[in-house]
């Protein structure tokens, strides 16, 4: 099951992107014909702006779509960076669910958080592994690890605790 949830997941992101960057394309298109300062600010600086957030925002996105693709494809969890990543839009995705629902509408509300369903169960999906499934319970350990968890020959014959 945890496949096809990366799958999605990168797919989703991937058009999330694409949408982006068209959005932003629109925006940074209307503010250069306004041709209006907003607070003194250049009409070209908010052009600028507005195509460079759109195409960091698109990378972002596409980054967070390969980390997800990688790890359905591969069927293994993504490394540090790619959990950090995916941990990051996350929380982007979020905290632009609660802006938008008051901006835009509860459609891109749903969306939003549909999207941030779709990270977290990825994220769960390719949790850590647990003790048990990585051997450690097989005496597999370091001797110093077993040995600390055996109680020493005085504290077994009940002469109390002995230091070490």
């Amino acid at each position: 099951m945890r496949r096809p949830v990366a799958i999605v997941t990168a797919l989703v992101l991937f058009g999330e992107a694409v949408g982006i960057v068209l959005i932003n394309a629109v925006l940074a298109t209307v503010a250069e014909n306004q041709n209006m300062s907003l607070a003194g600010l250049d009409p070209d600086a908010m052009s600028t702006g507005t195509w460079v957030m759109g195409g960091v925002s698109g990378l972002l996105l596409v980054l967070c779509g390969l980390v997800a693709l990688l790890a359905g494809a591969r069927d293994r969890a993504p490394g540090r960076f790619g959990r950090v990543a995916l941990i990051g839009c996350a929380v982007v995705h979020g905290v632009l669910g609660a802006v938008t629902v008051g901006l835009v509408g509860w459609s891109a509300f749903a969306f939003m958080m549909l999207v941030l369903a779709l990270l977290v169960l990825t994220l769960l999906a390719y949790g850590p592994v647990t003790r048990a499934e990585d051997g450690a319970g097989d005496g597999a350990g370091p001797a110093a690890a077993r040995t600390a968890q055996q109680p020493s020959a005085g504290a077994a014959a009940g002469l109390g605790p002995t230091a070490p």
